[in-house]
């Protein structure tokens, strides 16, 4: 019970930080998406390798669970969410290959013998930018040269402390911003160098930014799923120890009702007969 009190009191004091992290990368993804739609309009329609979409006949799957259990089932229900999804691609002829994020994933993909093409160890506790430019790098190079024609995340989406949303989506190829949803009044730029350049920088930094963000959010619902599941944990002990308190008090009164029982009963034997 010490042990998981501690343990919830570790996690609660990690969520404001994780959430915090949370709020602070919306309003630069939210931008960058913003840019990205201007500067897509001037370019003409330019073409770029990461827009590019093509047949699938291999699909990657980047998969973000944690490295240390004792969540309750936040590991395990992101992981059978992309089980089912590899068994309905393997089932329409379509191999996978995994991207995995966390112990968890690792040893669950392993020990059911699929192929795992790059596992991402020690981030999910605390991930920082540049875990995420390390893995959206190697998801970018796996799609540039074809050893996967899309790739499909799964992560946990954080709303509070209460609710995490498993979350399924396409990574890549990247679906360029519509103008349906762009604001009302777009911003007019002067580009140096040309808008199909500048696209080229920016449609990676949008990569990392939304592979960023799906570590910090599974982070934050990591911690507070961690917190639920260690809470429930120390109820649970603390409701075990008054039960077995209980019986023991019990025990021990029967007990000693039987010793002094004994004790009259010898005294009444040894007492002389009238």
């Amino acid at each position: 019970m010490k042990i998981t009190r501690a343990m919830e009191l570790i996690a609660a004091s990690r969520i404001p930080k994780a959430v915090a992290r949370v709020q602070a990368s919306k309003p630069y993804a939210a931008k960058l998406v913003d840019v990205i739609r201007n500067v897509a309009g001037a370019s003409g329609g330019a073409s770029h390798m990461l827009l590019e979409e093509r047949p699938v006949t291999r699909a990657g799957l980047l998969v973000v669970a944690s490295d240390r259990g004792l969540a309750g089932a936040y590991a395990s229900t992101i992981i059978r969410e992309a089980e089912r999804r590899i068994v309905t691609l393997e089932r329409s002829g379509t191999p996978t290959r995994l991207f995995v994020i966390g112990k968890k994933a690792q040893t669950y993909f392993q020990y059911r013998k699929y192929h795992i093409e790059r596992s991402f160890l020690g981030v999910t506790d605390t991930p920082g930018y540049g875990d995420a430019r390390a893995i959206a790098a190697t998801l970018m190079d796996a799609y540039a040269t074809e050893t996967v024609d899309s790739v499909e995340t799964f992560y946990t989406r954080f709303q509070s402390a209460m609710t995490q949303v498993p979350t399924h989506f396409q990574l890549l190829p990247i679906a360029a911003p519509g103008t349906a949803d762009a604001p009302a009044s777009s911003v007019d730029y002067s580009y140096e160098p040309s808008p199909a350049q500048i696209l080229d920088r920016l449609l990676p930094r949008y990569v990392e930014s939304t592979v960023f963000s799906m570590l910090i959010e599974a982070s934050a619902s990591e911690h507070s799923a961690r917190r639920r599941a260690m809470k429930a944990a120390t109820e649970n002990a603390e409701e075990l120890i008054r039960v077995l308190t209980r019986i023991a008090n019990r025990a021990r009164q029967a007990e000693i009702t039987t010793e002094i029982s004994e004790i009259v009963g010898g005294a009444e034997a040894l007492a002389p007969q009238k």
